[in-house]
């Protein structure tokens, strides 16, 4: 196993994480830290990078280092963005922080930087056709992508920090905020392949400034999840935010829940870039997204095809790397995923899910052992708890809510009804029965592995009357299973209203 640190010198933060390389094409982050350096402001005056802003850089970049010494980090991977790829005194720079850090830092191209924000963001999200839009301190980044395939970028040489700048002289922070509305949909004016994306294409926030926006949205519709990937916000959700934000001065504005305040003074010119893009593109919602450049790094890092290709199953990649991190039995959960899938599609008769309920179902027979690692006493409800809280990349908030309460009851735990009102604005009224139908499922299918041997190799039922005939295929003595998951029966009955017979 490898450790490596990659930091990201941006023009508004620096920002290191701490990762672990698993031999099997799998990484995880284990630490991270983070500091308003501020490096690209004041720069638009005369194209230098000022000294204050160096020396901060310094001292946070030592920082760094110190850290990833003291974490045993073997190699460091360390990029700079905008603002150092636009500075007059780039090369001065570099050598000082090589001689003061001993850390070499690779000024990254427009294009490098769009291809490795589009990677962290095909590797984590199952949108097919997407529009990224990723506001940094000083650039925006465009990414159009149609069928996992990169058409087109751009890359703005204004950011949140830049704009900022620009516009400080704007008598009213409201004012401040319309002129830089004005200004960037003359910006994207000049792209003219942007009237050419598929209108099926949806909208993808990406950076610090998007991060930002879902803690204040969330505060706001007090929403359950604390997980901002994939979190789904509509336009007219973003515009009351922008709209309390723009108005007041900064320091109304660090009083605000949810609101950084090392960010509070550059939020608002991030926010108009937002409301132009998506008044420019006719957007009605996007997504946010939690995984960017360095995350593109990690994937490529981890798994080196994935410079050439993405990987083509976003969620079994997602529930694969956290079964590892977990420790659990890779072959008891491949088995007991499958033998829950062979349950679903013969019972369909009785249950009539749609596939959206598969899904929820892989993810929770997936994850259904993860709690283990806390504590087997009790792991259904800590399985519930990791899924709730491990980002899981390819599903939405609400499959993920829906897997955590099927994991969390699949051993005659009763669901918690004080815990599933708190997800009401993610859950329908008729997705409690479903839960607790695939938890049984999930039940029977773990007891049919009881002795993690894979005796049972496959599963034939028939629906009789009042009852279920489940014939189970062996290879070799599968009475411990047999027994353990019959012991389901009566959930089973209650469940489906049918007796469950298991040869």
């Amino acid at each position: 196993m490898e450790k490596i640190g990659i930091i990201d010198l941006g023009s508004n933060t620096a920002r290191l994480v701490i990762v672990e390389m698993f031999a099997d094409g799998h990484y995880m982050v284990v630490d991270e830290l983070k500091e308003s350096v501020r490096l690209g402001q004041d720069m638009d005056r005369d194209g230098f990078l000022k000294p204050q802003r160096i020396a901060e850089t310094v001292k946070t970049l030592k920082m760094f280092k110190k850290l990833c010494d003291a974490s045993g980090v073997d190699r460091i991977i360390a990029v700079g963005t905008a603002a150092v790829r636009r500075a007059k005194n780039q090369r001065s720079f570099l050598d000082e922080i090589q001689v003061s850090c001993n850390v070499t830092i690779r000024v990254l191209s427009e294009e490098e930087e769009a291809v490795l924000v589009y990677r962290g963001v095909i590797n984590s999200m199952d949108i097919p056709k997407g529009l990224i839009l990723e506001i940094g301190g000083g650039s925006t980044k465009i990414v159009y992508y149609n069928r996992r395939n990169l058409l087109n970028f751009a890359s703005l040489p204004f950011g949140a920090v830049t704009l900022t700048d620009l516009f400080a002289s704007d008598s009213t922070p409201e004012e401040a905020a319309a002129h830089i509305e004005e200004f960037f949909t003359e910006q994207l004016k000049k792209l003219p392949w942007l009237s050419e994306v598929d209108p099926e294409a949806q909208m993808i926030g990406v950076g610090g400034s998007f991060r930002n926006l879902f803690k204040i949205a969330r505060l706001v519709r007090k929403y359950p999840l604390d997980t901002p990937h994939n979190y789904r916000i509509t336009t007219e959700e973003f515009d009351n935010i922008y709209g309390m934000l723009k108005g007041l001065d900064v320091d109304k504005r660090k009083k605000i829940k949810g609101l950084s305040p090392k960010r509070a003074d550059i939020m608002p010119a991030a926010m108009a870039i937002v409301k132009a893009f998506v008044s420019y593109m006719n957007i009605e919602g996007f997504a946010i997204g939690g995984y960017g450049l360095r995350e593109g790094i990690m994937v490529n890092q981890a798994l080196p095809i994935t410079t050439e290709k993405p990987i083509s199953d976003v969620l079994s990649y997602s529930l694969e790397r956290i079964v590892r991190y977990s420790g659990c039995d890779m072959t008891h959960v491949e088995h007991v995923m499958q033998l829950s899938i062979q349950l679903f599609k013969q019972l369909r008769v009785l249950h009539k899910f749609s596939r959206q309920y598969l899904k929820v179902l892989k993810i929770a027979a997936s994850l259904h052992d993860c709690g283990q690692r806390m504590r087997y006493y009790n792991h259904a409800k800590h399985s519930w708890y990791t899924i709730l809280n491990s980002q899981i990349s390819g599903a939405t908030h609400r499959e993920i809510v829906l897997a955590a309460f099927v994991a969390g009851c699949h051993n005659r735990e009763d669901i918690p009804l004080a815990e599933w009102q708190k997800y009401k604005e993610l859950v329908l009224e008729e997705d409690l029965d479903a839960v607790k139908k695939l938890g049984v499922l999930l039940r029977i299918a773990e007891s049919l592995d009881r002795t993690h041997c894979g005796v049972v190799t496959g599963i034939n039922c028939d629906v009789l009357g009042d009852s279920v005939i489940m014939k189970t295929e062996i290879s070799g003595d599968a009475a411990l299973e047999i027994r353990d998951a019959s012991a389901a029966n009566p959930e089973f009955k209650r469940a489906f209203r049918k007796n469950l017979e298991i040869l």
